[in-house]
């Protein structure tokens, strides 16, 4: 046994695998994925701490122990690292030149993860898009728009570009429908159906209550918006169809139109006759 477990599976000058080297790193890699999976329960049991920050926290440990796990498990094999980062520097100095993209995307990924200014579930609009955060990981944030694409953006892209966080401090977020309708229609009549079409409109929150703003004489019509606030920002859009076609309706039961541009020529009679009978 003693010697089936000291068998020299490869040699090369100092550096020797034997079949006890190769059973202690199995032996190593496994109780890393335990001592992991231990840590992963203990952050997700506490209740103190919201989901987003918990990821962030376990993420930033599950590297944090894989970078020492393979440090140690190259110990196991018997490397001699200081020969190795020592004879490494300057290559390491040239890789790191031609990486500095690479490298700023994983310095934006602790610094996303530490900060808490994007996180797991929040809705941000990054680049004219919506998209709720699915992942974030050390050099790439994976999203998911409101199409249902995910989206993988490199993590300058979050820390270098202004970003709008709709989650940042709170989970629901102000939205506004306009509208506009005809010059002759009752504008308190109006208002109280666009009044009645958002307090019975599922969805919207009713605190803060919904008001009602005319906001312009357009050219065409009184322009009117309604102001609300939603929880559910990533399917927002969905409810203000929703609005809309109670809002027509609505209109149509109370007999207001809602015009479409509309433009008035003038012309002089006489002239277009002199021109015509030259």
């Amino acid at each position: 046994m003693n010697e089936f477990l000291t068998y020299t599976l490869l040699k090369s000058g100092h550096f020797t695998i034997t079949v006890t080297s190769i059973l202690m790193i199995v032996t190593f890699i496994f109780g890393t994925l335990i001592f992991l999976k231990i840590i992963k329960k203990t952050i997700y049991k506490t209740q103190k701490i919201d989901f987003a920050k918990k990821y962030s926290i376990y993420t930033l440990l599950r590297y944090f122990i894989l970078v020492f796990a393979f440090i140690f498990g190259l110990q196991f094999l018997g490397f001699n690292l200081s020969v190795l980062v020592a004879g490494s520097a300057a290559l390491l100095v040239g890789v790191g030149l031609g990486l500095q993209n690479l490298f700023s995307d994983f310095v934006s990924g602790i610094v996303l993860l530490i900060d808490s200014s994007v996180k797991v579930n929040d809705i941000i609009e990054v680049n004219g898009l919506v998209c709720i955060v699915k992942e974030i990981n050390l050099r790439t944030t994976t999203v998911l728009t409101r199409d249902d694409k995910y989206i993988i953006l490199p993590n300058t892209d979050l820390t270098h570009n202004q970003i709008i966080n709709w989650t940042h401090n709170n989970l629901s977020s102000r939205f506004e429908v306009n509208v506009g309708v005809d010059y002759n229609s009752d504008v308190t009549l109006v208002m109280d159906i666009l009044q009645q079409a958002v307090d019975e409109q599922l969805g919207v929150q009713k605190d803060p209550k919904p008001f009602i703003r005319l906001t312009n004489f357009g050219d065409s019509s009184l322009d009117f918006s309604i102001i609300f606030w939603c929880e559910n920002v990533f399917r927002v859009e969905s409810l203000k169809s929703e609005m809309r076609i109670k809002i027509f309706q609505l209109f149509k039961e109370s007999n207001i139109t809602i015009p479409f541009p509309q433009s008035v020529i003038h012309f002089n009679e006489k002239e277009i006759f002199n021109n015509n009978s030259k």
